[in-house]
């Protein structure tokens, strides 16, 4: 049952207010005493020109009370106190029945939302700085994806550009196959810092390499088979992170892929006469938005990223019709996103409306090891790994008997290292240090999947007793047990606003309360020692209620969970 929409509904009928209207002004109130649902009266002072206490008082007269224990008025709010032992069966029950499936719903069917994110550049590592774009993206397609919307995650592959000339050229001269072989991108990496350095020596490798890039551009053979080798080599690389992270996608049009579509684009700005010269370039005048222009066309003819994004984006609404399309790219690109959504818009597409950028903040490292002087990358693997081998170290400490460490310092690791990534809102920085993110006792991915293999161990030595009773939920009163059955209940409203706000470190919060909620009841009451067989019974199912609540939570973030730790 919904308790939040079975007041709504009370509310409604003794309003006739919107029962939509309503349910969005519900909060949950800060303390337990306050009751477990209140109602601002505030707004509707001037719907009923009486004062807000007023209201709360006839409100109070007015409403049916069943299913409720109490409505108290305090000022303006209608304060709703629910009956706790059928609250809880009813929670606990819905949870047990839908399992896997608990938190989810159908709100999305028939609309399909296309998901720009992770987007690595071919030739380049893979580092730290691309696991935002690359969690979050996946968290946002497995939240959206809940909720019953089809989702497209596009790898949108930096796989195009000048560099590749260059990159062609130091192929050709200095390439180790054998190191091409073993570490791909690092060899990759080490032929390009070299052609820059041999090219400031040489200047003409410049110009062989825009000769090389005009080749590929032209569909000479020998280019494309050089840039198809070392695109392929790129992707088995970055595949083996995503294999790691357990990430897929629906498709990796990368930006060669529009290689085709962009002239296109070129002469329907022309035709609707939104193209103006400045500077040599052809661009698209954005004051009367308070913004620079939009470059379409660079003097010597070339086009850049917007003129490509805009073929991108035209390409993905012909494509899958998009209900909403999605790009997860840092902060540093909002100003080009506001340009390419509002040229869409003036080329005459409501939809642009639509077209959504998820910004994000940059990832700081307190961890001294992992400091690097300025100019280097972090390999986003090398990060990982060192979070694997510190989770290892911590379990040996911890529970060096434990069987499958290996396995177990896998999901512990990657999850720690995921959760801090998904812990605070998006346009924050991230401040990374694995003495904090590995700590078993703060607000942290150990601690959530402790929480959980605690609570399987609890459920393991019950079934061990062979204990079976049917459970008596009437003696669920104590506030512990009644405000984790509460945070349980509302597991579908912090999905919802993460959808709302593209935020899914509004999950993460959430799960953390579940933890916290969770390890409160643990420690505060008896459940296997508990003597009343009916209390002992309510309390193990809503130890599993809370097993799946954590496993589904944790999995919309992309982290697995471990039974034993």
């Amino acid at each position: 049952m919904n308790y939040k929409l079975l007041i709504a509904d009370k509310i409604a009928k003794a309003t006739e207010l919107n029962i939509d209207d309503v349910q969005k002004l519900i909060e949950i109130p800060p303390k337990p005493e306050m009751g477990d649902f209140a109602f601002p009266c505030f707004q509707l002072a001037k719907v009923f020109r009486k004062a807000p206490n007023l209201i709360a008082q006839e409100l109070a007269e007015k409403i049916d009370k069943e299913g409720l224990d109490k409505v108290e008025t305090v000022g303006g709010y209608l304060n709703f106190f629910v009956n706790k032992s059928s609250f809880s069966k009813n929670i606990i029950e819905k949870i047990l029945t839908e399992k896997e499936n608990y938190g989810h719903s159908n709100i999305g069917e028939g609309k399909t939302i296309t998901i720009d994110f992770s987007s690595p550049n071919i030739a380049k590592p893979f580092h730290v700085g691309h696991l935002c774009s690359t969690a979050i993206g996946n968290s946002l397609y497995k939240i959206l994806s809940s909720q019953g919307y089809k989702c497209i995650g596009i790898n949108h592959l930096g796989d195009w550009g000048t560099q590749f000339g260059k990159l062609i050229a130091a192929y050709k001269r200095w390439v180790d196959e054998e190191a091409l072989e073993k570490e791909p991108i690092k060899e990759l990496l080490r032929i390009y810092v070299k052609f820059h350095e041999e090219a400031e020596k040489d200047p003409s490798l410049e110009d062989i390499a825009r000769q090389h890039f005009k080749n590929l551009e032209d569909g000479n053979e020998e280019e494309v088979r050089l840039w198809q080798k070392i695109k392929d080599v790129s992707l088995m690389e970055f595949n083996r992170i995503y294999d790691m992270l357990n990430i897929k996608f629906d498709s990796y049009a990368g930006e060669s892929f529009y290689n085709d579509k962009m002239d296109a684009v070129v002469e329907e700005l022309k035709e609707k006469n939104l193209l103006v010269e400045s500077k040599g370039a052809q661009v698209v005048n954005l004051d009367e938005y308070n913004m620079p222009p939009c470059i379409i066309l660079k003097a010597d003819g070339a086009s850049i990223y917007a003129t490509r994004d805009l073929a991108a984006a035209i390409y993905r609404k012909k494509t899958y019709d998009f209900y909403k399309n999605i790009y997860v790219v840092g902060m540093d690109q909002s100003l080009h996103f506001k340009q390419v959504f509002t040229t869409l818009k003036l080329m005459g597409y409501d939809w642009a409306d639509n077209c959504v950028h998820v910004g994000f903040g940059l990832v700081k490292f307190a961890d001294k090891k992992l400091s690097t002087r300025k100019g280097d990358v972090i390999f986003l693997e090398d990060l990982l790994n060192e979070g694997i081998a510190r989770a290892k170290q911590a379990i040996e400490e911890k529970n060096p008997s434990l069987e499958n460490k290996d396995e177990v310092a896998k999901k512990v690791g990657l999850g720690a290292v995921i959760f801090t990534y998904l812990k605070n809102n998006r346009e924050r920085d991230i401040i990374f240090n694995f003495d904090d993110i590995l700590n078993f006792d703060g607000e942290t991915g150990p601690y959530v999947q402790y929480s959980y293999a605690r609570a399987k161990s609890i459920l393991r030595r019950a079934q061990e007793e062979g204990f079976a009773v049917n459970p008596d939920y009437s003696k669920l009163t104590s506030s512990e047990e009644f405000e984790l059955t509460k945070i349980l209940s509302s597991f579908n409203e912090a999905i919802l606003l993460a959808i709302e706000k593209y935020e899914p470190s509004i999950v993460t919060r959430y799960v953390i309360d579940v933890a916290k909620a969770f390890n409160k009841f643990y420690n505060l009451c008896p459940i296997l020692s508990c003597e009343d067989s009916g209390l002992k019974a309510a309390r193990l199912k809503l130890v599993e209620a809370s097993t799946y609540v954590i496993k589904n939570a944790l999995a919309l973030l992309g982290i697995e969970v471990v039974d034993k730790m």
